[in-house]
């Protein structure tokens, strides 16, 4: 049995989802980011999987998502990179939130997301050496290179302004960093938003450097830009181990 809520978390609405009874309890967290143009509630199947499995799950809206969409499909079109970069100057608020309510359990704090969340959890990694572990769903770390492809800003103007804020959340200098913790890459082969060899680019780096020890990298064969239920439960069985 589990709790599943939506409740107000500081300053933002959360899915926040427990083992039942476990609410007040100290757990380990596991903080989940959704997709570009979806919401944490379509996301929530995760809540309900990781709280299964005895974790208190965390799942926010992005900036213009979920309860914070302005309503603007057009104009929210053209801002996958800010938006993308809030998610990710936005998690410290979130983990400071979490250690001052007490519901970490030992420092155990994960991040995880798919597409564009699964962005957020890499970039989250590169610099944030207290997260435990990570997954990252058909998602990708090299931001600066990726946005001249997915969602390019149409001025080069407005792809500076864009994308340079992100270049310090790049996983391009930041092997290191996600190297020494376990982290999860799963990708669908057949990806036709988020190409699998954004993944592939940096498992080979990984290897390269040496620092894929705590590396599990998985790969499903005909599948396009969605979640599966495999990668639900590769999901599940990562943190089992390692959280």
């Amino acid at each position: 049995m589990i709790e599943l809520e939506i409740r107000q978390f500081g300053d933002r609405e959360i899915v926040h989802a427990v083992p039942a009874g476990r609410g007040a309890h100290p757990l380990p967290v596991v903080i989940f980011y959704h997709g570009f143009t979806s919401s944490k509630l379509v996301y929530s199947y995760f809540a309900v999987a990781l709280a299964q499995a005895g974790f208190r799950v965390v799942m926010p809206d992005a900036p213009d998502h979920g309860a914070r969409f302005t309503g603007d499909e057009q104009a929210r079109l053209g801002q996958f990179w800010p938006i993308l970069h809030g998610n990710l100057t936005e998690f410290a608020g979130l983990r400071d939130a979490l250690y001052q309510a007490g519901l970490v359990q030992d420092e155990r704090l994960a991040v995880a997301g798919a597409s564009m969340g699964g962005m957020t959890a890499l970039g989250i990694m590169a610099r944030h050496p207290e997260v435990t572990c990570v997954a990252s769903l058909m998602g990708s770390g090299y931001f600066t290179t990726l946005a001249r492809t997915l969602f390019p800003p149409q001025q080069p103007e407005a792809f500076d302004t864009a994308v340079a804020p992100l270049a310090d959340w790049d996983v391009t200098t930041a092997l290191p960093r996600l190297g020494d913790r376990p982290l999860l890459l799963w990708h669908g082969e057949e990806d036709d938003v988020v190409p699998a060899a954004e993944t592939f680019r940096l498992q080979q780096a990984l290897q390269r450097e040496g620092l894929d020890n705590q590396l599990t990298c998985l790969w499903e064969a005909g599948v396009k830009h969605r979640i599966t239920p495999t990668a639900l439960d590769a999901t599940v069985a990562f943190f089992r181990q390692h959280l």
